[in-house]
């Protein structure tokens, strides 16, 4: 489990980190260059999850499969996740590079917001189709037991993306002062450095992942009737989600910029500490996959029971360690004291709520689709973000009028709902099947 989950920590801490450190640098720039890069990022925010989406849905395939030994499914499964994310990536691109105004305008008609974001986007475009094909292949090496070689590709690429952003932002040396432009441009660097070195790796060193025949991308009918309908849910809960976590925002946006700057800076900090959670649920996911492959279904079984254990004293221990260091990180922003405020009471009340998302992660994202059972996974987390979530958070704003610390409270509900809906599927045991016998 350390072996997979300890080098996905160490890379989401890592993101995340540099994440955190931009926000403080585009942060020099006044509360309203936060709030347009923040509300700029919700189209990568979208595709990431779309590329989350369709890598979680290749693992549960690709962890199985590995159990079997059967390579050049692998390799099919890999063709089909590059096809779908790169198709994904270049819709989004074009919609960022052609129409940011718009996109912008979803969120809010301040000008000075609209055109900080405007500028980032039209520059940022071009990388989605790079982040594609990383993430595809990141996720491939991990389910192989090579976990280290994303990481070590991610300090890089994300180091270059940090001195980029230092340089280009604040026009430091030879270098022009681009501003919220020299964050796109730095971003755009880092993330055609990290797929170029990915795939050099992968062709150089691991053949079992690497292309090279037509025949990867040749599906039969068979192939994606055992494929599609096991993967399609996962793709469609990631999207779904992720536009609820759209419509969020556009809730928290009825509440002001100021609110907005607070929101930002709360995820930037709480990221940092989200990133333990997802290592234990990639861990959950390609174990109990692997033993499910390999015909250990007793084990799979045992596994999931240990995972949800070791989740929920991830999730206290994050949310403690964020209770208690909330104030220094909101200290180091450039923001106003009522902003810092609302941000370290959003923190605190995200901190309370971890070990439910911890459970819900591992559960959901980890032993649902471990064991292919993608539809009631879609279902528990569709249900929780659009039947409770979303109206709450409209509810809480429009009809409440409460701040922003008060509707992250009252978006609990969320959480919890969908901690008891998943919990009764893995307690019942019908969460199990064995894809590669299907095939």
């Amino acid at each position: 489990m350390l072996s997979i989950a300890l080098p996905v920590v160490f890379q989401g801490l890592l993101t995340n980190s540099l994440s955190f450190v931009d926000t403080l640098m585009i942060g020099q720039l006044g509360e309203e260059a936060i709030a347009a890069v923040g509300l700029a990022n919700q189209m990568f925010f979208l595709i990431s999850l779309l590329f989350f989406g369709i890598s979680s849905g290749s693992s549960i395939f690709l962890s199985q499969f590995w159990g079997a030994r059967n390579e050049k499914n692998i390799k099919r499964v890999i063709g089909l996740s590059l096809t779908t994310a790169c198709i994904g990536a270049s819709f989004f691109a074009l919609a960022s590079f052609f129409i940011p105004t718009q996109l912008m305008h979803i969120f809010t008609y301040e000008n000075i917001v609209v055109s900080y974001g405007v500028t980032y986007l039209k520059i940022v475009a071009i990388s989605y189709v790079f982040t594609a094909i990383s993430q595809v292949l990141s996720t491939a090496l991990r389910v192989i037991g090579h976990a280290r070689i994303p990481l070590g590709v991610a300090l890089l690429s994300l180091s270059l993306n940090a001195v980029g952003n230092y340089l280009l932002i604040f026009g430091i040396g030879p270098f022009p002062e681009l501003g919220v432009a020299g964050a796109a441009i730095a971003t755009a660097i880092s993330r055609f450095a990290e797929v170029a070195l990915l795939v050099y790796i992968t062709y150089k060193k691991h053949p079992v992942l690497a292309i090279r025949e037509k025949s990867s991308f040749q599906w039969d009918k068979t192939f994606l009737g055992l494929v599609i309908p096991t993967s399609l849910p996962v793709i469609l809960n990631e999207m779904f989600w992720s536009l609820g976590m759209v419509t969020y925002k556009i809730a928290f946006s009825k509440i002001g910029i100021s609110a907005l700057a607070a929101v930002n800076v709360n995820e930037s900090i709480a990221n940092l500490f989200f990133v333990a959670m997802m290592g234990v649920s990639n861990a959950t996911l390609i174990m109990i996959g692997i033993k499910i492959g390999e015909g250990r279904t007793d084990l799979a079984r045992l596994y999931a029971k240990r995972f949800i254990l070791i989740a929920l004293g991830t999730g206290i221990g994050a949310g403690i360690l964020q209770a208690l260091l909330a104030p220094w990180f909101a200290s180091l922003f450039n923001i106003s004291d009522e902003v810092r405020s609302m941000a370290v009471y959003c923190l605190l009340v995200n901190a309370m709520m971890l070990p439910l998302k911890s459970i819900n992660m591992a559960v959901i994202v980890g032993i649902l689709r471990a064991g292919g059972d993608t539809r009631f996974s879609m279902f528990a987390e569709m249900f929780g973000v659009w039947a409770i979530g979303v109206p709450l958070a409209f509810f809480g704003v429009l009809v409440l009028d409460l701040n922003i610390w008060q509707v992250y409270l009252l978006l609990g509900m969320e959480e919890l709902t969908k901690m008891i809906i998943s919990m009764v599927r893995v307690l019942r045991g019908k969460w199990i099947t064995d894809l590669t016998a299907v095939h």
